[in-house]
């Protein structure tokens, strides 16, 4: 009798074991198709002039900050649609309003594949006032959104898109060093791509072209809208 009880016991555990493995098997399966989804949704192969794409998307932690109509930015402003970020002050000599009569013209074309939305971030919030925003995103584009805060709101979140600015020089002239990158915000809120600027030639400054934004981020939310349906 105790043998029996032995033998059953002992085909209980291996059944038992069998299932468990069976689990174990299915959640490595299901594991490494999740695992698949997201590597082909940054696919780092591909074909691009000006980006880098992450291997995995990485998302940005909460924020608030406020728009050029008063209105709270938040991470739930980003769901729904592909944003496109870049840092900057109105007050800026160059690389702003150059960047902004790019993107101005580039926007019909970035239109043409999925609903995207250009976010101007203001790391200038002692001058760079709701009135002065709205008159900015005005002469350029009514429908970019330009967003500022504190600065202790501002950097947790240029942080987490990979760029940097700093104050330099005394009194109101002072100017504001930032980073002439944009970052390309995926409709569920990651970070998918830096697009960075190129030098032409040695000696000249280094620029984004418009044929190359408009290719790359097409080419991007190409790939991630196929990866999405595989």
């Amino acid at each position: 009798m105790e043998k029996k009880l032995r033998l059953i016991a002992v085909a209980l555990s291996g059944l038992v074991l069998l299932g468990l493995g069976g689990v174990t098997a299915v959640q490595l399966q299901k594991s490494k198709q999740t695992n698949a989804i997201i590597y082909s949704l940054q696919d780092t192969e591909l074909d691009l002039a000006t980006s880098f794409v992450f291997p995995i998307a990485k998302p940005l932690a909460p924020f608030s900050l406020t728009d050029q109509h008063g209105k709270t930015f938040t991470n739930t402003s980003l769901t729904d649609k592909w944003s496109l970020f870049f840092i900057g002050y109105t007050s800026c000599p160059d690389v702003c309003p150059t960047t902004m009569g790019k993107l101005t013209a580039a926007y019909p074309k970035l239109l043409e594949n999925a609903e995207l939305q250009v976010v101007f971030l203001s790391v200038d919030p002692q001058r760079d006032t709701q009135t002065k925003l709205l008159s900015y995103m005005n002469f350029f584009n009514p429908q970019f959104i330009a967003i500022t805060g504190e600065h202790a709101q501002l950097f947790p979140l240029t942080r987490d898109l990979g760029f940097v600015y700093a104050m330099v020089g005394d009194g109101e002239d002072y100017q504001v060093d930032h980073s002439a990158s944009m970052a390309l915000i995926s409709p569920d809120g990651n970070k998918v791509a830096i697009i960075k600027p190129r030098s032409s030639a040695p000696g000249k400054l280094p620029q984004i072209s418009n044929q190359n934004l408009i290719a790359d981020i097409q080419t991007i939310i190409a790939n991630y809208k196929a990866a999405a349906r595989s």
